[in-house]
């Protein structure tokens, strides 16, 4: 009788890691399902489920597997986003607002953080939030301007006057730094 040996659940991690950063959701579904049952209770094998199943387009699978994630580590700031991400696209956006709030409470020194704040409020039609936390964003990373002309989720602020502030106060501030 030949013995196979055991699953290596740090190895198959590690490699659905790589596959997340080469953006293959497929093949990196398939290493995390190699992992036994009895070694996925970890906040990390459910983080990068919930990564995968997001790139796949899967959110609400995505936002499960998220949801588990935080139970393990609520302050996880990779988890955080991508809960948000899915809740904007199954059009939970309070649920977004609320999540990325939370995550501010815990990386207030990520910029980025503040710019999906500001996205989010642009979606709400609050334009006063949106704006608030864009220009917070931007003072702490001028270079965020650079994602601002694709970015499709301010288009209902775009010929706002003070929308157009905010941002060339910003690129002002970015062409002054370099």
């Amino acid at each position: 009788m030949v013995l196979l040996p055991a699953s290596r659940p740090k190895r198959h991690l590690t490699a659905a890691e790589g596959y997340l950063m080469l953006e293959m959701p497929v093949q990196a579904l398939r290493e995390l399902s190699h992992i036994p049952e009895d070694d996925r209770d970890s906040e990390k094998f459910y983080r990068l489920l919930g990564q995968a199943l997001q790139l796949a387009e899967r959110y609400e699978e995505s936002l499960e597997a998220y949801r588990d994630a935080f139970d393990r580590d609520p302050e996880n700031l990779t988890t955080l986003m991508g809960m948000a991400w899915c809740f904007k696209r199954t059009d939970q956006l309070p649920s977004a607002i609320s999540i990325m709030e939370l995550a501010y409470q815990h990386h207030s020194d990520e910029p980025i953080v503040l710019y999906n704040l500001s996205c989010y409020f642009a979606l709400a039609d609050d334009k006063t939030n949106a704006l608030s936390w864009l220009g917070r964003a931007l003072r702490m990373e001028p270079r965020l301007t650079k994602l601002i002309p694709e970015e499709t989720d301010f288009n209902s602020l775009r010929t706002d006057k003070d929308f157009q502030f905010v941002v060339e106060s910003a690129e002002g501030n970015s062409s002054q730094n370099s």
